[in-house]
């Protein structure tokens, strides 16, 4: 008798729906008087003109019956919130830090992180930059310093952790200016900036060595942590049998403390935090929250907020859920790579990145290939995306541009929002718009604000 032979089956999403929001169709010409007006910058068109949003993950996700519930409990005390405890307890349970401030978002989280621990002069080392990040870095008077390996800024490598840390760029650092200059390493996990790539525990582990040897810090950037932890689970040897769950805890026992977005991976629409072990730190930390934010056991966010974010980070970390929900995002780059679209390879966590530079070859970087390829996308099918490259970089201290060796139209797949069938409109959106490629013409910037210019930048076609 012949072997019978056992196909791979189909996996689906661990839940099911049970509210809709209606979604607006719009004509190709309605389409072109729209991203004419936003400057053909995607983050300046109205929501309402858009089909499938893929601008961000951040604050965009569905959140669950349980965390829907979790709002009607909202004790919205100005002090001692029974919500801050619920959120402190999660945060100690999944993650093990000591302290618990709770911000707004996680620009909250880094601007008094910066302000408590960093100094003029200070040298803050990271894997990779994120954009608010060493932004409130560089506004604290800190440098940050690209200590990622190398093989992160190419798109076609496939190493599976280009989220690594070069430790040899570190000690080349430590070695020039000294460890006192160095308040922390801040490590990403997954990098936006590569294409939500992950960081292996290896090196992890390795870099903590390193640093307590000098005595130095190391500061978790885990707004997609548990994106992370999966793919550790499945790339990382030693790790396949183990849970979601423990390697997110594993990663956060080897760091010092972290800045949290729970807007990505804790499924909810506002909220952060900043968590510390060192109680000094906390006790200026929550000193400094009292400014910016709000009372230190609200943070400027409401009682229901925190119990939103509280039963959210207990989801994040399931197994079930992670798998989707990285699922649906190699579901899609899969397709792209199908079709020949050239993106950012492993397939990241919580998006797939097109690689501008490779789609339109005939636009000059400093004619914002990314910026008018993700103009040209939502022309052609209402699809939001947005720039990851030059415009994203910003400039330097001198005024000169940054190029950024990855120019970048970032796809980002808000969790447990869309379905198998918008990623199939997404790709063939995208393969019409390749096979057209040679129409897409650079863009020249008309406008551009002081900080954080792609948010509001305008353009206009060359």
């Amino acid at each position: 008798m012949a072997k019978k032979t056992i196909t791979k089956r189909s996996w689906a999403e661990p839940f099911k729906i049970k509210m809709v929001e209606l979604l607006k169709m719009t004509t190709p010409e309605q389409r072109l008087k729209s991203i004419a007006a936003a400057g053909y910058n995607t983050f300046l068109l109205k929501s309402e003109d858009v089909y499938i949003d893929l601008l961000t993950d951040s604050g965009t996700n569905a959140m669950s019956d349980r965390q829907w519930a979790g709002l009607m409990l909202g004790d919205e005390a100005y002090a001692g919130s029974r919500n801050y405890y619920h959120l402190e307890t999660a945060v100690k349970k999944f993650y093990g830090y000591k302290y618990l401030i709770p911000t707004h978002q996680g620009r909250g989280a880094e601007n008094i992180l910066s302000k408590c621990m960093i100094k003029p002069g200070d040298i803050i080392p990271g894997n990779m930059y994120f954009t608010t990040t060493r932004l409130h870095q560089e506004l604290a008077g800190g440098i940050f310093e690209d200590v990622i390996i190398d093989e992160a800024h190419d798109s076609f490598n496939l190493h599976p952790f280009k989220g690594n840390i070069d430790l040899n760029k570190v000690e080349a650092i430590i070695k020039k200016h000294g460890a006192a200059k160095i308040p922390y390493i801040c490590v990403a996990t997954t990098v936006n900036m590569a294409g939500g790539q992950p960081i292996a525990l290896e090196n992890l582990k390795a870099l903590r060595k390193l640093t307590e040897k000098h005595g130095i810090k190391i500061i978790l950037d885990m707004t997609r942590v548990a994106e992370n932890a999966y793919f550790i689970q499945q790339r990382e040897k030693g790790y396949s049998n183990k849970s979601i769950a423990a390697i997110v805890k594993e990663i956060c026992s080897l760091t010092d403390g972290a800045t949290m977005s729970a807007k990505k991976d804790a499924l909810v629409n506002i909220g952060g935090f900043l968590a510390v072990n060192d109680k000094k730190v906390f006790e200026e930390a929550r000193n400094m929250v009292v400014i910016y934010e709000g009372l230190h056991t609200y943070g400027g966010l409401a009682g229901r907020d925190m119990e939103a974010m509280a039963i959210g980070i207990e989801e994040s970390v399931s197994d079930d859920h992670m798998a989707a929900r990285v699922g649906q995002v190699i579901y899609l780059g899969e397709k792209l790579i199908d079709a020949g679209v050239p993106i950012v390879q492993p397939i990241g966590g919580h998006g797939v990145f097109i690689d501008a530079k490779k789609f339109l070859p005939h636009v000059k970087q400093a004619q914002f290939p990314a910026q008018a390829l993700a103009a040209a996308i939502y022309t052609d099918s209402g699809v939001r995306t947005m720039e990851r490259g030059v415009v994203s970089a910003g400039r330097k201290a001198n005024g000169e541009n940054y190029f950024p060796k990855l120019e970048l139209v970032r796809l980002t797949i808000p969790r447990r929002v869309y379905t198998q069938a918008h990623m199939d409109v997404i790709t063939e959106s995208i393969e019409h718009v390749y096979s057209n490629r040679k129409k897409i013409k650079g863009l020249q910037m008309i406008y551009e604000p002081k900080y954080l210019r792609f948010f509001q930048a305008r353009f206009k076609p060359i």
